[in-house]
């Protein structure tokens, strides 16, 4: 669609004029999000490689796992929880596959797709991962966030991703108390 046309972003872009300039409080949190994010995130990263030789991508997918039924997820919905391309989490599942941390398995419901299922090994794994995952979370962002309403920033993110994925269960819910990171929260 050519550019200016009904439809298009241009055209539905504002002017300038019309836009209320951001507050100093709000440009503070813009400017500050993307390095604190990804410092944080290279953190838990590294925490978990040094501790665990495995990163922060395969304790997520590991996690998630573990909260499926039968410990078994398609790998596109692992993907989509995971927030990874198709891609990206087949080559996640194949290096844990590569550590018997996870199987493939062709799915019952499509001769086309395949699943991940989570092994014994995988589970006792991430059972050993949870405690330096949680102590990490806690040196990198919880200690920093000392006074902050930790149930507001956590519905605001919610939301946030809500409206940019169309989906509004991208956030999955609180995990059972009989999953590994389940056991590491207080209710």
């Amino acid at each position: 669609m050519a550019a200016g046309k009904a439809g298009s972003k241009r055209a539905r872009s504002t002017k300038v004029e019309a836009v209320t300039p951001l507050s100093a409080g709000e440009f503070k949190v813009i400017r500050a999000l993307h390095p604190g994010f990804v410092t944080m995130m290279r953190q838990l990263d590294a925490d978990l490689q040094r501790e665990h030789h495995m990163s922060h991508a395969e304790f997520v997918a590991l996690m998630f796992l573990s909260e499926a039924p039968d410990r078994t997820l398609g790998l596109s919905e692992l993907a989509r929880r995971c927030q990874q391309s198709l891609s990206a989490i087949s080559r996640t599942v194949g290096r844990m596959e590569a550590q018997g941390l996870v199987r493939r398995e062709q799915s019952s419901q499509d001769a086309r797709a395949y699943n991940a299922v989570l092994t014994d090994a995988g589970l006792a794994r991430l059972e050993q991962a949870v405690p330096t995952h949680v102590v990490s979370l806690r040196r990198h962002l919880f200690d920093h966030l000392d006074g902050v309403d930790l149930d507001a920033v956590g519905g605001a993110f919610a939301r946030i991703a809500a409206a940019a994925s169309g989906d509004p269960d991208v956030v999955p819910g609180q995990p059972s108390q009989d999953t590994p990171i389940g056991r590491y929260i207080r209710t």
